[in-house]
């Protein structure tokens, strides 16, 4: 069958043949990695459990002679390969997952960073020992041969080594990093800070924005943009402005990309704002999840199948992949299929970029470029404005994603109502007080284990029953910006029962995870398109910034009975620990 023919059918397969929409550029131009027969036939194939596993491996040889090999294989078989010839074929011409990658220890990793002596529990201060010793575990060295031969994988070449998520996760995500980097700087570790921060200029020097995470598939999207918060908390912590000086050009390139690529422009009371949304314009599934997302585009009618695709890369974009907030108002608030992600305008978007706003200006007036310092300073007041008539409710006393088919906001519950608190983009101290008593009107101070996600239960991971780390840490810095002793208060209760459900997980798995479950009394938490995750970066940061912050007060609790052997091996371990550290 000639190339072109397999063209038509593969479009037939997704829905997206003649009569249907235009179809939108792939992900990348990688016949293997993002686009194509030989993608198409493996993942639908399902040879592997996470679809992530097959975009991960290296091949092990050019990718035209790959191609080649699976065209003479494909027309032999009429274009459909046996699974175990596909099988013996991705075994012979791929090699296997972390490949290209190498453990690395930090070399600034020391033994006893300073803000271990400030917590007074003596479990928690040993097991934030042991989180400072993950570090060490979750360091990766990208191998020269990437740099060589970049057209072998999908990883992206990085020049400095970094902190990766955990678990399915090899490679580096970008909001991610910000609390992994908290948790470094905590550690004393500036320079691996110092290195993935460059790693992500460089990605922008290239690309022009931050991707998604280190692969050639994640390149059309981005995540919420935190580089300028990051190179805030490493120049802050080190006074490193050269640092700041030779890179604050790349740091406007990227807060350019998104006021170019994802601005939309809203109408209230004859006025019209700026603002941004997530929107990813490019079609076909996403390769990581290739089969999930044909299968799912499989329920809906042909002409609305590449717009899913492109409104689930817009979900990935936002961090919140995947949840009933991108569903709503959707034909079924309840189903992924529905997701509509790029018609809202989201709270904790626009906060971020606020935020991103604000230090730019500081950066350009502490470099001292007033022209700058004052152009910044003046989109953030406009954003400010933007934000105050669109997603502002004073009645509810909080903020809320706004819908740009409706024309009204989404009432429900996210942790990322109260984003702007955290970013500082509210002009009234008061607001802290009215978000603290909409925490209380939404019953959310009733949950003992953790922040919900959401109030809705879809079976998507960024729902109820799951507490995500950085929406934790959202809320409860929010809170404390308050001068009132009460929401100082309920800030410290909710790191307080954060910590607990954190450590008594640790305590009985001798694991850090991605997510919780706080549905009953706390547990690793489920859902969504893979198994929870093990590491994990971001959760360790938010443990070690909350211990840092409240170390004087926070308390372990009443330690867990240990009953599985690897449990009571590690209460063993702990109790030594213990019995080492000066009384």
């Amino acid at each position: 069958m000639p190339e072109r023919t397999w063209e038509l059918r593969l479009l037939l397969l997704l829905g997206l043949g003649l009569g249907s929409q235009e179809a939108l550029p792939p992900p990348c131009e990688s016949q293997i990695y993002c686009q194509g027969e030989l993608l198409h036939q493996v993942q639908m194939a399902k040879l592997y459990q996470d679809d992530k596993q097959f975009v991960d491996m290296p091949l092990s040889s050019a990718p035209d002679q790959v191609l080649q090999r699976f065209n003479e294989l494909a027309e032999a078989h009429n274009h459909s390969i046996p699974q175990q010839q596909l099988q013996l074929f991705v075994q012979e011409h791929f090699q296997p997952v972390g490949q290209e990658l190498e453990p690395w220890t930090p070399e600034d990793w020391k033994e006893s960073p300073q803000f271990l002596q400030t917590i007074s529990d003596p479990n928690l201060r040993a097991w934030a020992g042991q989180l400072h010793q993950l570090w060490k575990k979750l360091g990766k060295k990208v191998k020269p041969e990437v740099l060589s031969h970049p057209e072998q994988f999908s990883l992206i070449y990085s020049e400095h080594p970094f902190i990766v998520p955990g678990g399915r996760f090899v490679e580096f995500y970008y909001w991610d990093s910000y609390w992994v980097m908290e948790g470094l700087l905590l550690s004393e570790m500036p320079e691996t800070v110092k290195g993935m921060l460059q790693n992500f200029l460089d990605l922008v020097q290239t690309y022009g924005h931050v991707p998604n995470g280190a692969r050639v598939y994640y390149l059309q999207r981005s995540q919420p943009p935190l580089l300028t918060l990051m190179m805030d908390r490493y120049v802050t912590h080190t006074n490193d402005t050269a640092f700041l000086r030779d890179n604050i050009e790349t740091l406007a390139l990227e807060v350019d990309f998104w006021a170019e690529n994802r601005s939309i422009s809203v109408s209230s009371g004859g006025k019209s704002y700026v603002l941004n949304r997530y929107y990813v314009p490019y079609g076909g599934p996403r390769p990581e999840s290739y089969s999930k997302d044909a299968e799912l585009a499989d329920t809906l009618p042909e002409g609305d199948r590449e717009d899913l695709f492109a409104e689930l890369k817009a979900g990935a974009e936002s961090g919140w992949d995947f949840s009933s907030r991108w569903f709503i108002g959707g034909p079924n608030p309840d189903l992924l299929s529905s997701t509509r992600t790029s018609k809202f305008v989201p709270v904790d978007l626009n906060a971020f970029l606020c935020q991103a706003e604000e230090l730019m200006s500081n950066f350009y007036a502490r470099l001292g470029n007033d022209t700058q310092a004052t152009k910044y300073r003046n989109l953030r007041a406009q954003r400010l404005a933007a934000m105050e008539a669109i997603l502002w409710d004073e009645e509810k006393g909080a903020w809320f994603d706004y819908d740009l088919e409706t024309g009204k906001k989404n009432a429900e519950f996210y942790p990322s109502n109260l984003a702007p608190l955290w970013a500082g983009c509210f002009s009234d101290l008061g607001d802290v007080d009215k978000a603290l008593k909409y925490l209380e009107d939404s019953q959310i101070l009733t949950y003992q284990y953790g922040i919900p996600t959401s109030l809705q239960k879809t079976g998507q991971q960024w729902d109820l029953p799951n507490a995500w780390a950085p929406l934790q840490d959202l809320v409860i810095r929010g809170l404390a910006k308050s001068p009132s002793p009460r929401a100082q208060e309920v800030a410290f209760q909710l790191a307080q029962n954060w910590i607990r459900t954190n450590f008594d997980v640790y305590s009985n798995t001798s694991a850090m995870y991605e997510k919780y479950d706080i549905s009953n009394g706390g547990q690793p938490g489920g859902g969504g398109e893979y198994e929870v995750q093990e590491g994990f970066g971001w959760t360790n940061g938010v443990v070690l910034m909350l211990l840092d912050r409240y170390g004087d007060r926070l308390s372990s609790g009443t330690w867990t009975v240990f009953l599985e052997p690897h449990c009571l091996a590690a209460s063993l371990l702990l109790s030594l620990l213990l019995s080492l550290l000066p009384q």
